[in-house]
Order: C-alpha cells, then structure tokens, then sequence
C-alpha cells in the first residue's frame, strides 16, 4: 500500500510552486547552480563551498534593517544549547519560525558563514515574525535521540520566553534542514520525547531530512549517520520517524525537497509524504525545489528568490 500511494503522490505533487524560483536570481547564480547541479552528490563538501561562495555577495547586501538580534541565548545546559533571536523592530505577539540547522549528525552551526544561517531567521523576521536560529548536540559526543531531545527542549524554553522577545509561545513553527529536519521529525513523531501535554508547536516545515532508515552502503554520509545512530541495524526501524506517524498528532507539515539534492535524501521526502497521505487521507503541502541542489535551497532565503519562503508564509497562515 505505502509504494502505492509512494508513486502516485509523488508523481502527482512533485510539480511544486517553487519550480520557477531559480529564474529571479542572476544569471550567474542561475549558472553557478546548473553547474553544480547534476554532480552535487559526488563531491559534497566541495559543492557546498562553491554554492556558498555564488550566493556570500548576494546575502551580504541583502535588507536587513529593522531587526533586533540577541545572540547566544543558552536553552539548556549544554554549551551548544544555545539560540539567536532576531525581533522585528515594534512587533509582539507575533509568530516563531525556527530554523534548526543540518550538518550530517557530526556538524554544524548557526551560523557557518557571516551570512548563512542567519538568512533564514533574518527573512522571517522580515516579514514580521520573531525569527530564531539554534544550535543542538552533535554525534559522536551525543547519539539518538539526544539531537531530538534538544529540539523539545527549545520548544519549551521558547514556550516560556518567546513573549519576552515579541513572540507568540501558541504560534511555533518548526523549520528543519537535512540531520535538522531528521531531528525536528524525530521529536514530532515520537510520543516519548514529548512532554504530556504533545509537542507544544503549531507546524513544522522539514527540508530534505531522512525519515527511513535504511542507508546504503555507499551513502558518503554513512558513517556520521552511524555516528548519531549506531550501528546496530536492528535498532533503526524504531528509531525512523516514518514508522510513528500513524500513532502521532496530526501536526500542520509542509515538506520541502530539492531537485538535486543529497543522495536518497528526496526519495526519504516522498516516503514521508506517502506515509502522510495514508494515515490522513489527504496529502500535506509538498515542495521540490527545482533546479535547486541540497544548500542552496536554504542559502536562497533572504534573496529575490523568495516564492519557497512566501509559500512558508502562506502555510503558517493556513495551518495546512
């Protein structure tokens, strides 16, 4: 039933409104992601840094007026426990959009360049909302569900705090990218990692994370994947957010995939997506970035290529 529902969601939706996005970008930028494009996969690392380095300029410039950020706010005890608040100058109770970085389980940061990820909360608070970038615990140092974990935690120091910053505790949207979307999925799916009264977010966008897990012996990212989750086999049918869905609360999701994306990674989308569908019958938002590689489709925030983060908007708005 789930490879039914599998091809013809997928084939039906993978057309989605951010397909044109790319064009509003310079030709250069639209060159530079051509190129990068169809090998993205084959040199990951060295792909990343040549994306970044097309859009640095672009998010350098980019408006940044009226916003405050507070930096290094600590959520929790860790050192990495840590967020940025970025507030729309004389705006309260207005909504939270988290972004919760990626990195492959072993890194990452808030911010790994002087732009990048603070483009993601510098957009939001643009549009009027309390902006927030955080840090969680990376593998080796902390294994599954420890990442997981450090999302609900966030949760709850933002439930608490958010006011004090403009924000509305009743309106937390979650916004994951790659081990970050694993992560915020993790933390939404599973009862366990939940406080008794349920995840306490509104929505949750997840970007291009692994829900299934069942890695190929030639994924690149193998071995910081069985960094965070071990290695025992037997323990990741458990340990995948796709096998809690129908036990969980509908949560308000919106999926988002990119066309050239890291390897499996936009197949783990469509499982999600069908997994979805099945349990509510009826399918949640669903995004593939095209023309877009697996970075870019979050270093674009913040720029003239915006209809991704318009139709964020769009979602938070509607609640579907």
């Amino acid at each position: 039933m789930l490879k039914t529902i599998l091809t013809t969601t997928f084939a039906a939706l993978a057309v989605g409104t951010a397909s044109a996005q790319v064009s509003n970008m310079p030709p250069h930028v639209q060159a530079r992601l051509a190129e990068v494009g169809p090998v993205w996969g084959k040199d990951i690392l060295g792909n990343l840094a040549r994306t970044l380095e097309v859009y640095a300029p672009i998010l350098r410039d980019a408006p940044k007026a009226g916003i405050r950020v507070s930096r290094d706010l600590a959520y929790g005890p860790d050192a990495r426990h840590e967020a940025d608040m970025y507030q729309p100058e004389g705006k309260t109770g207005v909504p939270v959009a988290v972004f919760i970085h990626g990195g492959a389980y072993v890194r990452g940061e808030r911010d790994i360049s002087p732009e990048v990820y603070g483009n993601v909360a510098t957009y939001f608070a643009r549009q009027g909302m309390l902006g927030v970038n955080a840090t969680y615990r990376l593998a080796p140092a902390t294994q599954w569900p420890g990442a997981a974990e450090d999302v609900g935690a966030l949760v709850r120091w933002l439930r608490a705090n958010a006011a004090r910053f403009g924000g509305d505790p009743n309106r937390i949207f979650l916004i994951g990218h790659s081990a970050g979307a694993t992560h915020v999925a993790t933390y939404a799916y599973l009862k366990s990692l939940q406080p008794a009264e349920g995840t306490g977010i509104a929505g949750m966008v997840l970007m291009s994370g692994r829900y299934h897990f069942d890695p190929n012996p030639n994924d690149p990212n193998l071995k910081n994947f069985q960094a965070y989750f071990g290695t025992d086999a037997a323990q990741y049918p458990a340990r995948s957010p796709v096998n809690h869905v129908k036990a969980a609360a509908a949560i308000p999701t919106f999926l988002v995939i990119s066309e050239y994306d890291n390897p499996d990674l936009d197949t783990q989308g469509a499982l999600l997506l069908a997994a979805l569908c099945e349990r509510d019958r009826a399918c949640p938002r669903f995004t593939r970035m095209e023309r877009h590689n697996h970075l870019s489709m979050v270093f674009q925030f913040n720029t003239a290529d915006d209809a991704l983060g318009r139709e964020i908007m769009e979602f938070m708005r509607r609640g579907r």
